[in-house]
């Protein structure tokens, strides 16, 4: 009979290719590659976007030298593995003089995206599907604006599920810093959109 088993899970898959089993990582790649070039390509921006292929091989350059040390301290392998990513890029957009500041928004006038908000959306109508792709577009767009402390929270937050409380634990950042920066993010985000997303967090 076929082997019906599920695949192990990736902290069972990082032990073993610790310990020496190639199988194992490779599975993890096959896994998580997607996803990781997806949230590094929308990390860096279209300015960057030519070190996409460079921060994302040296993502999984620094988690296979890490192997013998990882630890799952509460985080899954793939909010670790992007946590690695954002360092990366991090490292990348600072030696390209592209690093954007950490800024703060305590004090500073309202935002103002770069281009006009989206007020005419196309509507759904016949063609349902050009309409969100049309949607999904404009939200990139509107992504690529954020500065990368934003960018990395809305991120992590919407594509790997990630609470507030785990930002916090993987970005090392304060719970109250992580939950302003994603608040600053969807605000902004809003206001470029021209239309709705969820609002602020609760306090």
């Amino acid at each position: 009979m076929p082997d019906t088993a599920p695949p192990s899970d990736d902290d069972t898959l990082m032990r073993a290719f610790a310990a020496g089993d190639t199988r194992a990582f490779a599975l993890l790649y096959d896994r998580h590659q997607a996803a990781l070039y997806r949230f590094v390509h929308r990390l860096l921006g279209r300015d960057a976007s030519t070190q996409a292929d460079e921060v994302f091989q040296d993502t999984w350059l620094r988690a296979i030298e890490a192997r013998q040390r990882w630890q799952p301290q509460g985080a899954s392998f793939r909010t670790w593995l992007f946590t690695l990513a954002h360092h990366r890029a991090v490292d990348c957009l600072r030696r390209s003089g592209r690093e954007t500041a950490l800024d703060n928004d305590e004090g500073a006038a309202p935002f103002e995206p770069t281009a006009t908000a989206w007020a005419a959306w196309p509507a759904p109508g016949a063609d349902e599907q050009a309409h969100w792709r049309a949607a999904g577009q404009r939200l990139l767009d509107c992504l690529d604006g954020l500065p990368l402390a934003q960018k990395t929270v809305f991120l992590l937050h919407h594509e790997d599920g990630l609470s507030v409380d785990e930002l916090a634990q993987a970005l090392a950042l304060g719970f109250e810093t992580a939950k302003t920066r994603l608040r600053y993010a969807m605000r902004k985000l809003r206001t470029c959109m021209g239309a709705y997303l969820p609002g602020p967090l609760a306090s």
